[in-house]
């Protein structure tokens, strides 16, 4: 490819020569998603390399802390082939696919999930890398968001297709790291966070869930890391009790509400 052959880019004010089309593809969708995304002021990940620590509950609980505080909110649930969003708030409704894809809407929240696009949500979601990779910018092009305040974006596990496409495509605005009180979930997190600075993408802080008082594992992240502790969920039976039943814990629990809203105001300075 020659000097005058080489493809262009106009990102902002500036053009952009791109050696190779690829990247030249992934400049584009970047630049229109931020198109597509310039009514949703704040774009915020809860995420964690670790599976079972908790990102959906913090993602969701966060999501109505905002809303309570005033603020327009959405979800997404960028979790392709295990999306649980719909399941933690009792959403059964199905949308049709046509684009621009619409948001379900739950107690003014607005929310986006493959669970809303599969007949049966009991069934396994058995796509490879590129379907994933695929969902996650429909999710982000195509989709009719409006106006928000806060996007609240919850991430699979691991630290392959879904933070990936997300930090490639998405101009986010930062992670909340979600870690267990063990060694073994914070150690896990720490590599989301290591990620995430390799890609250049502030971290905002970490939470810990289920804390049981007697282990340390977000304060390890936070060293580690050198970002805030932003919070606490102790371990509830009566937490898990009304997430399974489809209620959100920040509605119904004073102590609960109170953590949230001291993490949210954090993640608002």
């Amino acid at each position: 490819m020659t000097e005058e052959s080489t493809p262009e880019i106009k990102i902002g004010e500036a053009t952009v020569k791109v050696a190779h089309p690829s990247i030249l593809n992934v400049l584009k969708k970047r630049e229109h998603v931020k198109q597509q995304l310039s009514k949703v002021k704040h774009r915020i990940g809860v995420w964690s390399a670790k599976g079972g620590v908790g990102k959906t509950t913090v993602s969701i609980n966060l999501a109505y802390t905002l809303m309570r505080m005033g603020y327009k909110v959405g979800i997404l649930d960028a979790d392709i082939d295990c999306p649980n969003v719909c399941m933690f708030l009792g959403i059964t409704d199905r949308q049709d696919g046509n684009f621009p894809l619409k948001p379900a809407e739950k107690d003014g929240i607005r929310i986006i999930s493959t669970a809303m696009y599969v007949d049966d949500t009991k069934r396994p979601i058995m796509w490879r890398g590129p379907l994933i990779a695929k969902m996650v910018s429909d999710f982000l092009e195509n989709s009719d968001w409006g106006e928000l305040d806060y996007l609240i974006i919850d991430i699979a596990p691991g630290t392959s297709d879904e933070p990936l496409s997300i930090m490639q495509l998405l101009d986010i605005d930062g992670f909340i790291l979600v870690t267990g009180p063990q060694h073994i979930a914070s150690a896990n997190t720490i590599k989301s966070g290591l990620m995430a600075k390799r890609m250049s993408v502030h971290i905002v802080g970490v939470v810990e869930n289920m804390s049981n008082g007697s282990m340390k594992g977000a304060e390890e992240v936070a060293d580690a890391l050198d970002c805030k502790l932003l919070g606490k969920i102790n371990y509830s039976k009566k937490f898990d009790e009304m997430s399974d039943s489809g209620k959100v814990p920040v509605e119904y629990d004073t102590e609960i509400k109170e953590e949230f809203i001291s993490i949210a105001k954090k993640l608002i300075e």
